[in-house]
């Protein structure tokens, strides 16, 4: 098992409104912890003990893994993987300037999401990602991002899709980042040639990519990477907006995280429930993220129009124990891998 940073994962672009991703990343990363503390102070009615002989074996202890997936969690936001290119100049860019007091976070972020407003996507997935023009509750900061990128296209390499005055190509963002979220999928570059159509990677396919990874080799690092996608339980990503207080919603989560004991473990005891458990030998964990999604469309949607004290409380009540359960059910299907 490996616990170092990986070449995507680099600085994070400042932000100072409206934000585009889902969970602060220090949300995500108490997400994870809580989840591994759960899973220890209940054994028997999950899988720690596996999970912690395999992290035994691999010479680490049950905290310093903890900590790792954690960071790893957190790093997703940090991806330094997605391009996009101006339309005229051709020149290809992590994030928008926008000035002084306006900005977004990388374009990355828009790997992220889960579309339940929406029904199948191009590639065949059974709920889309981000698509701005499949968008039902789009606000200011989507449609600014819209007109700030409108016809702008997903860096493919050089040789590839170009502006009118040329191509500064810095990553080939379809042919590495897309491509691993495919997933079998049916895509093509042209669906990448215009910001305002793009119809982006859903964030369960992330999640399985990942998941893929770390069967195939396991890391702390990689299977942190798999448990960003508590993103879906973050009500914006899968009614599917950047916009509608976005970022103050998960300003208000992050800064009442402890007061409002929104890591409840009887909470979280319940939430566990509301999940079908992944096989111990199953190889596709969407159907469990998909999950998390459904439920946050379900019962988060108010979110999205007040800011509401109560209301807040009463939804974070609700998808941070379901987000460190989630965790949970990943980690025990996890814990079968690392203990072989």
């Amino acid at each position: 098992m490996k616990f170092g940073m990986t070449a995507m994962a680099l600085a994070m672009a400042a932000c100072t409104v409206a934000p585009a991703h889902a969970w602060q990343q220090e949300t995500h990363r108490r997400i994870v912890l809580d989840a591994v503390t759960f899973m220890k102070n209940n054994p028997s009615t999950t899988n720690y003990t596996k999970l912690a002989t395999g992290i035994a074996r691999a010479g680490y202890t049950v905290d310093q893994f903890a900590q790792a997936l954690g960071q790893g969690a957190y790093d997703v936001d940090d991806f330094a993987d997605t391009y996009l290119c101006g339309a005229s100049t051709g020149s290809c860019v992590l994030a928008p300037v926008w000035g002084a007091g306006a900005s977004i976070v990388k374009y990355t972020s828009y790997w992220h999401f889960q579309n339940h407003t929406s029904g199948p996507d191009v590639h065949g997935n059974p709920f889309g990602g981000y698509n701005y023009a499949k968008l039902t509750v789009n606000g200011d900061v989507d449609n600014m991002a819209a007109g700030w990128l409108y016809g702008d296209y997903l860096d493919d390499g050089p040789g590839g899709l170009k502006g009118w005055f040329g191509d500064s190509s810095k990553y080939n963002s379809y042919g590495i980042t897309e491509a691993h979220y495919r997933l079998g999928g049916s895509s093509n570059v042209n669906q990448y040639a215009d910001f305002e159509t793009m119809p982006f990677q859903p964030i369960d396919n992330l999640g399985q990519y990942w998941f893929q990874q770390f069967l195939a080799q396991p890391t702390a690092q990689t299977l942190g990477f798999v448990l960003h996608t508590t993103d879906l339980l973050q009500p914006h990503h899968t009614w599917t907006t950047s916009a509608h207080d976005h970022g103050g919603w998960e300003q208000w989560v992050q800064d009442y995280y402890d007061t409002e004991k929104l890591n409840d473990p009887a909470l979280v005891k319940a939430a566990l429930a509301d999940f079908t458990p992944v096989a111990p030998t199953g190889v596709d964990i969407r159907p469990l993220l998909t999950q998390g999604g459904t439920y946050s469309y379900a019962n988060g949607g108010i979110v999205l129009s007040s800011s509401d004290h109560g209301d807040r409380r009463r939804v974070a009540q609700q998808m941070v124990p379901h987000s460190i359960a989630m965790v949970v059910h990943v980690l025990n299907r996890a814990a079968e891998r690392l203990g072989n």
